[in-house]
């Protein structure tokens, strides 16, 4: 359940800053191994990975590998780490060389799926309705979509960070409705911390993470309240508990420290 604890103003307007009365969201921690590693090194990595993760763990973990690796490392996840791809097609099936549909990621067993991540925006050109449309699709196929949304550098230095999440999220919703999000993740990737070495601090990240809950909440506060909201952004072992102990920031999406197991399970089980 939520309660409102303050209002907070920004560039655009106010927005409510939401304290949760009764926690019920578990954290989750995924690696996005972008275009590395052969299949060898896939199964050594996520083998290493299910044999550090204790079996009480309190994280839900899940990796994305390169497509072509999925299938072959189901066996190796045995149950214990989800499965997820780096992006699903915007369509069911046909004549779409190269894309992969949520059928198929379903059908060997991949149960996460990237949508929108920064890469696919900046350098495929991916807008905001393509990456509606993919999410509605990993919806409609009962894979989670992981919707990626965020700034660049320029954008949070003009103060229009909060508009730039508003167009990523209005479109989903306006395709796929609030309701929809009761399946999915949103993940917060401030550009200019991808990959950079920077990283927002856990204040920044709490920042945007209540705004984006708040702003889930004006639509359906019990959706809000469950919706896991993750932070991506040049994650580590030395800053993960500083970004996890954060009241909206729900875990990870977890990039170059994703391919290092011991990195990587040093961050799912940070305190």
């Amino acid at each position: 359940m939520l309660e409102v604890q303050g209002k907070r103003r920004y560039n655009g307007g106010i927005y409510l800053v939401l304290r949760e009365s009764n926690m019920t969201r578990r954290r989750l921690v995924v690696g996005n191994w972008k275009m590395n590693g052969d299949h060898a090194s896939s199964q050594k990595l996520l083998a290493e990975i299910v044999a550090g993760l204790p079996a009480d763990t309190k994280t839900d973990v899940g990796v994305c590998p390169p497509a072509v690796y999925i299938a072959g490392l189901a066996a190796t996840a045995a149950g214990r780490v989800h499965l997820g791809a780096q992006n699903v097609a915007d369509q069911d099936a046909g004549a779409f060389t190269g894309e992969i549909s949520a059928p198929m990621l379903k059908d060997i067993g991949c149960s996460l799926a990237l949508v929108g991540h920064s890469e696919r925006r900046a350098i495929y050109g991916e807008t905001d309705a393509l990456v509606a449309a993919r999410y509605a699709k990993a919806i409609g196929h009962g894979v989670t979509p992981i919707l990626c949304v965020g700034e660049t550098l320029e954008e949070r230095e003009s103060d229009r960070t909060f508009k730039v999440i508003d167009d990523q999220i209005d479109a989903v919703m306006a395709t796929s409705g609030v309701g929809s999000l009761r399946q999915a993740v949103i993940a917060y990737e401030p550009v200019w911390a991808i990959g950079t070495g920077r990283t927002a601090s856990a204040e920044q990240a709490q920042e945007v993470h209540a705004y984006i809950r708040s702003k889930i909440a004006a639509l359906d506060a019990d959706v809000a309240s469950t919706l896991q909201i993750l932070y991506g952004g040049s994650v580590k072992a030395d800053n993960a508990a500083a970004l996890f102990s954060q009241p909206d920031v729900d875990g990870g999406l977890i990039g170059g420290a994703s391919l290092d197991a011991a990195s990587f399970l040093a961050i799912c089980l940070a305190p």
